[in-house]
């Protein structure tokens, strides 16, 4: 899967603040995504983020 720093993922389960759209930080063994509604920043496991990507919004 071709995720770049800076990208834009929708995840299938939305954040306890609503958002669905997360900013991608960092990209290796591990993701460090930004929620775009609060800001929250978490860090995830590659093989969690691939199965519960639903869209990739490339940068601009």
């Amino acid at each position: 899967m071709d995720i770049q720093v800076g990208d834009f993922v929708t995840l299938k389960k939305q954040h306890p603040c609503g958002a669905k759209e997360w900013e991608v930080l960092r990209v290796g063994a591990d993701f460090r995504l930004k929620c775009t509604g609060c800001e929250h920043q978490i860090m995830i496991a590659r093989k969690l983020v691939e199965k519960n990507i639903r869209n990739i919004r490339k940068k601009a």
